[in-house]
């Protein structure tokens, strides 16, 4: 029996568009396409989440690598990306009716430890019965001991999570693990026949 509903976050329950934060610094051409390898496809941006860098630490790596005039861009974007923050349509309400039906709703994200600062600006984060991040425990989906540290932290059984996340390698990791996991394809209508296909009346 489902009790319990993990969440991934970016691009589950916020949007995570690294085009879109670079033109709104007034970016374009060859210097958006700079930022976006430089920046979002770094292994800084990796280490952030794993918890090895600040945020600070990552900005000014990355600033070696790219023009001076960019570097302004480069720290507002590890810094503000988030200003303002965007929701993915349709999940605040999913979220607050698996609440009123009594679920436990709970968030395992790889992020960076700024993760603090932008989850409360997230109105469906007022739902949530426990967050774990991975900056904090120095792992990152799929790794397995995220999965299991999860459950320990949150005294929950795999058998009766289910696990929600756009990436299919994090869904695997969550099935390794016991878990019940949906692959999220930017769809909530979808989202909620696979929660009703797994006993889940939404």
């Amino acid at each position: 029996m489902i009790r319990n509903i993990v969440f991934d976050m970016g691009q589950v329950l916020l949007r995570f568009i690294p085009d879109l934060f670079i033109e709104r610094l007034g970016v374009e051409g060859e210097d958006k396409k700079l930022l976006k390898r430089e920046v979002f496809q770094s292994l800084e941006w990796a280490r952030m989440d794993r918890g090895s860098l600040t945020d600070a630490e990552a900005a000014e790596i990355i600033c070696r690598r790219v023009p001076e005039r960019l570097h302004d861009a480069v720290h507002k974007l590890v810094a503000m990306w988030d200003r303002p923050i965007l929701a993915v349509e349709g999940t605040e309400e999913l979220i607050a009716e698996l609440k009123e039906k009594g679920y436990g709703v709970y968030l395992l994200s790889n992020a960076s430890y700024r993760q603090h600062d932008y989850w409360p600006k997230l109105p469906a984060s007022r739902y949530f019965d426990g967050t774990l991040i991975s900056a904090d425990v120095k792992l990152v989906k799929p790794q397995p001991e995220i999965y299991r540290l999860l459950c320990e932290t949150f005294s929950l059984i795999p058998d009766e999570c289910v696990f929600i996340d756009d990436a299919i390698n994090n869904a695997e990791g969550a099935f390794l693990c016991g878990m019940h996991p949906i692959v999220f394809h930017d769809d909530v209508p979808e989202l909620r026949a696979r929660l009703r296909e797994l006993g889940v009346p939404v």
